[in-house]
């Protein structure tokens, strides 16, 4: 049976790449059918995405990640292809991304974007790219070589285990974490990454979004890590403990007296509070690994990509 397949665009403002995003992956796609969500536009996206021959949705709420929850949670299909509308992306490689997910039973491979122009990057992404990714590694044992590449292609199972609950650019973010935590086979492949088109400008900021890299990394140690997080407070307040009470407990070996009494309570205040900061790790752990545990049903309650194709194979041969 051949499977189904859903182009996912979101878009903000794309009027003038929306037709040529469309009417590549059209090319690429042609059994495929083709979705853009738009947020919001204040151009002629709706009606150039329609006259381009597009499935056109809207999303109110602002933000990638509120266009990504709606997309997965309206669209049915076996394989979702999701880049943006912007053509910066290689629609011509979507059917490799395709056969590679489908041959492998992979739930999500990515296009790992490679560019020879220097104006489709931007030195502070690069640079919170390689943070992350290096974050990620550490964290899960894995990660990806273009954590924010937004050309993903995935399977059937993973678009509906997953929860979405990013609402901006972050969301790239939140889609490998969610396959990293739950160990899903993914797999990369080096895509060509193009400039935009003369007229459509990039909705990221340098600044703005790095800061927000910088968030997510925090939060990602404190949810997904909270023993550590937790733990890496408790050490620091004990250093705290053990810088102020050494010398009183010295002064207090020597006469027997409690000299500096604020400092004394200030010592038991922060060793209270580097026993509660454990505490509460070991805790939000035993909470993270249900969480998990719960995804992980919800994950394995949908079939395999081409799984059901192979077992007609099977059965046939």
């Amino acid at each position: 049976m051949t499977p189904r397949i859903a182009v996912l665009l979101p878009c903000y403002n794309e009027g003038t790449a929306i037709a040529q995003t469309v009417a590549a992956f059209r090319a690429a796609l042609p059994d495929a059918t083709i979705y853009v969500y738009d947020n919001n536009s204040r151009d002629d996206t709706v009606a150039v995405a329609r006259t381009a021959g597009a499935i056109v949705r809207t999303e109110r709420m602002q933000g990638k990640g509120n266009v990504v929850r709606r997309m997965f949670a309206d669209v049915d299909a076996d394989i979702y292809v999701m880049a943006d509308g912007d053509a910066t992306y290689d629609a011509a490689a979507a059917p490799a991304l395709v056969d590679r997910l489908l041959d492998e039973q992979l739930d999500m491979v990515v296009g790992s974007r490679v560019t020879q122009i220097t104006a489709a990057y931007r030195r502070g992404h690069v640079l919170g790219n390689r943070a992350m990714t290096g974050m990620l590694a550490q964290l899960f044992g894995r990660s990806f070589t273009d954590i924010f590449s937004g050309y993903r292609v995935f399977s059937r199972r993973f678009v509906k285990s997953f929860p979405v609950l990013s609402s901006g650019f972050e969301i790239e973010t939140e889609i490998s974490v969610h396959a990293l935590e739950l160990k899903m086979p993914v797999g990369e492949i080096e895509t060509a990454y193009f400039a935009r088109p003369e007229g459509s400008e990039s909705k990221l900021s340098t600044y703005r979004d790095g800061f927000r890299i910088a968030r997510t990394i925090v939060t990602l140690y404190r949810i997904e890590r909270p023993l550590l997080f937790f733990g890496a407070i408790a050490g620091l307040l004990s250093l705290g403990v053990l810088a102020l009470g050494i010398p009183l407990i010295v002064t207090y070996m020597h006469t027997h007296l409690v000299p500096r009494l604020p400092t004394a309570v200030l010592v038991v205040g922060l060793a209270i509070l580097a026993a509660l900061n454990i505490f509460t790790g070991l805790i939000l752990d035993t909470v993270v690994r249900g969480r998990r545990e719960v995804r992980r049903l919800a994950y394995l309650s949908h079939r395999a990509p081409g799984g059901d194709d192979r077992r007609s194979e099977a059965v046939g041969a």
